[in-house]
């Protein structure tokens, strides 16, 4: 990847195009099945982007609770784009609320003025805070169906769409149908140290090109950058690895004792009594965690091997003695 980077061809990105960017947004569009994509520095910059165009100020969009763009954004959906943030349930399984929940939400139509105009929903697979949880295609069908007859628009928050992909053994463009716009991540379990792309039609790019800029995402000789996103793309299929060590560790915890379920793709979520102390004692074998929904979570990613399971473990069983 470094070698990648080093030896990028390169224009100016702000000015007119850097000619390595425009690979990655071409082949980053043709496997999300949209028009266009365009690169942007951050998953969180690609989620703002696409909210601020679709929504306007005071508009209410709805995403399943503990989303991302609702808790791990710093409130930038409300204060830059504008709108306002209300949570849905999981009432059709992690991550996942029924369609019936998304049009009690939406409530009636033709509302007095002063209530609420509801006009996106932003839905998340996989989803971070339910432990990686995916979102199949059938449902993700019908939840798509369900805003579209509500009248809103939908994005689609993919940071981690490649290992929904992964686990469901489908293309990428299986899990975006029929949504506006959706964002990537091309850093996390594919590796790029930066990026993310956000995807739609040509006109949504066109205009989600200005909206980057006047975020301060417009850069210069940005094909250092995206030359890494073009490897990445092409370590989608190595995502499964990652999964099974993430199943092999949730197996290992629960032989020791501990609280947690079987994960979908990478990610795992283990209930402990307290959270603070789990951290701090495996802070000191060696093992680095963080927290997440009152839990702690346990992350596998292609820098994390077999063995690295194995000896985590290892070290989990000595700490309690």
């Amino acid at each position: 990847m470094r070698t990648a980077m080093a030896g990028a061809e390169v224009g100016d990105n702000v000015i007119d195009t850097d000619p390595t960017i425009v690979r990655l947004e071409e082949r980053a569009a043709d496997m999300l099945g949209m028009e266009a994509a365009l690169w942007t520095p951050s998953g969180t910059m690609a989620n703002l982007i696409a909210l601020s165009l679709q929504l306007q100020r005071g508009d209410r969009f709805l995403a399943p609770r503990g989303a991302h763009v609702l808790a791990n954004e710093l409130g930038s959906a409300a204060w830059l784009a504008g709108g306002m943030p209300d949570p849905v349930d999981h009432d059709a399984g992690p991550g996942r609320p029924t369609p019936a929940t998304v049009r009690a939400a939406v409530g009636p139509p033709n509302g007095p003025y002063y209530t609420l105009r509801t006009t996106l929903l932003s839905l998340e697979n996989t989803h971070n805070a339910a432990g990686g949880a995916v979102t199949p295609p059938e449902e993700h069908a019908q939840l798509v169906a369900t805003a579209r007859d509500c009248g809103l628009n939908v994005h689609l928050d993919g940071a981690r769409l490649w290992n929904a992909a992964a686990a469901l053994d489908l293309p990428p463009a299986a899990l975006t149908v029929g949504v506006d716009s959706v964002s990537a991540c091309l850093s996390k379990g594919l590796g790029a140290p930066v990026g993310s792309v956000v995807a739609g039609t040509a006109e949504f790019v066109e205009r989600a090109r200005r909206m980057r800029q006047m975020l301060g995402g417009g850069v210069r000789q940005g094909g250092v950058l995206a030359a890494a996103g073009l490897v990445a793309l092409d370590r989608v299929d190595d995502l499964e690895r990652d999964h099974a060590n993430a199943r092999a560790l949730a197996a290992g915890l629960a032989e020791l004792g501990w609280d947690v379920e079987e994960p979908q793709t990478n990610i795992l979520l283990a209930a402990v009594p307290d959270v603070a102390l789990a951290l701090e004692r495996l802070r000191g074998s060696g093992i680095l965690a963080l927290p997440m929904a009152g839990k702690v979570r346990f992350v596998l990613h292609r820098d994390v091997s077999d063995d690295d399971v194995e000896e985590a473990l290892r070290r989990i069983r000595e700490e309690r003695g």
